[in-house]
C-alpha cells in the first residue's frame, strides 16, 4: 500500500487572518496531532504588526503537545523569526520564498535574488540548532495576478535552491491555478532536479480543483502533501478572501478510498472540522464532515437516522 504524509496548515493559514484566542490555536494543534496529523504548520514567526494574529507563536508552540513523531513547523522571512523559530522549539522554519517578482518586493521588500541570499543565510545559520529551513516556493503554479506559470517558468530558481543547499521545497498553488495536468508536470520538472521526498506540495482549492489534483500527486507516488482543515485560510492583506488549502478531511477520504494509506483517524478528523468550522461562524468548506465518511461497516450508519453515525 502506499502511503502519503498529510501536513495540516491550518493553524497558520487560518489564524493569520481570522481573529482566535490562543487556547483555541492550541486546541486546533493538539486536535490535528491527536487524530494522527503527523505534521503541523503551527504559526509564522513574523512581524507581529504586519500579522497581529500570529503574535502569539511562542506561546502556542510552548503550549502544545509534543507526540513522538509528530513534526510542530512555523513559517519565517528573516534571521530574527528563525531566532525565535529556534528558541519555540520549531522542529522545520520555512522560508516565505514567491516564485513571482512583483508579490515578492510587495510583501518583503526584497526582490527574489535578494531573497534568495537571506534563505541561503539562514540555512546555514540553522545548522546544528535542532531547527531544519526548508523553502516555500509561493505562485509555483501562477498568480497571484496574470497566466499560469510553466515548469520551465521555475528552473532557474530551482537551480538556484539546489546550489545554496535547501533542497526542502513546498511547491504551493497558492491561487489554485493548477488542474491535475499542471500538477503533474511541474512536479515531474521538479522531481528532476531534486529528490521526489524533498518535495512537498501545497495544495488549494481556490477554483475547486483541490481534490483532483490530491488523487493525482498520489498516483505520481508523492509523499507529502499540504492541506487545510475545513479548507480553512486566508490572507492578512485580503480581508474576508478564500485562501485556504484543499480540506484535509476530504483529501483523507480520497486517498483511503483510493488504498492510499494516510495513518489518520478519520472519524477524528472530522469531529475537528466541525468544532474548527464552529469557532470560525460556521462558514468553512469541505464535504465529508458534512455528509460523513463512506461507511465501512454497518456500525458506521446509525439505522435510527437514515445517515452515517459519525458525520455531523
Amino acid at each position: 500500500m502506499n502511503t502519503v504524509r498529510i501536513r495540516d496548515v491550518a493553524p497558520r493559514l487560518t489564524f493569520q487572518a481570522q481573529p482566535a484566542t490562543t487556547e483555541q490555536k492550541v486546541e486546533l494543534v493538539d486536535r490535528l496531532t491527536a487524530a494522527g496529523i503527523t505534521a503541523v504548520e503551527v504559526s509564522s514567526f513574523v512581524r507581529p504588526d504586519l500579522v497581529p494574529g500570529l503574535a502569539d507563536a511562542a506561546e502556542v508552540f510552548a503550549r502544545v503537545q509534543r507526540p513522538a513523531g509528530v513534526s510542530l513547523e512555523c513559517c519565517i522571512g528573516n534571521q530574527s523569526g528563525l531566532v525565535r523559530a529556534v528558541d519555540a522549539g520549531a522542529h522545520k522554519a520555512w522560508f516565505l520564498l514567491s516564485a513571482d517578482e512583483e508579490f515578492s518586493r510587495n510583501n518583503t521588500g526584497r526582490s527574489i535574488d535578494e531573497s534568495l541570499a537571506v534563505l541561503e543565510r539562514l540555512r546555514a545559520e540553522a545548522d546544528g540548532t535542532g531547527t531544519t529551513v526548508g523553502t516555500y516556493l509561493i505562485f509555483a503554479w501562477g498568480g497571484p495576478l496574470g497566466t499560469p506559470r510553466r515548469p520551465e517558468d521555475l528552473e532557474p530558481l530551482l537551480r538556484r535552491l539546489r546550489e545554496i543547499g535547501v533542497d526542502d521545497w513546498i511547491l504551493a498553488d497558492s491561487c489554485g491555478y493548477a488542474s491535475p495536468v499542471q500538477i503533474r508536470e511541474t512536479v515531474a520538472f521538479a522531481a528532476e532536479i531534486n529528490a521526489m521526498d524533498k518535495l512537498t506540495v501545497q495544495v488549494h482549492d481556490s477554483r475547486g480543483m483541490g481534490v483532483a489534483n490530491v488523487a493525482e500527486l498520489a498516483r505520481m507516488g508523492l509523499r507529502n502533501i499540504d492541506t487545510s482543515l475545513a479548507g480553512a485560510g486566508g490572507h492578512p492583506a485580503v480581508p474576508g478572501a478564500r485562501a485556504g488549502g484543499v480540506c484535509t478531511e476530504d483529501a483523507v477520504q480520497l486517498l483511503e478510498r483510493s488504498d492510499v494509506a494516510t495513518g489518520v483517524d478519520l472519524r477524528a478528523l472530522i469531529d475537528a472540522a466541525n468544532w474548527f468550522d464552529e469557532i470560525l461562524g460556521g462558514g468553512e468548506g469541505g464535504f465529508v464532515r458534512r455528509t460523513g465518511a463512506v461507511p465501512r461497516t454497518a456500525a458506521d450508519v446509525d439505522p435510527q437516522r437514515g445517515e452515517f453515525a459519525w458525520s455531523r
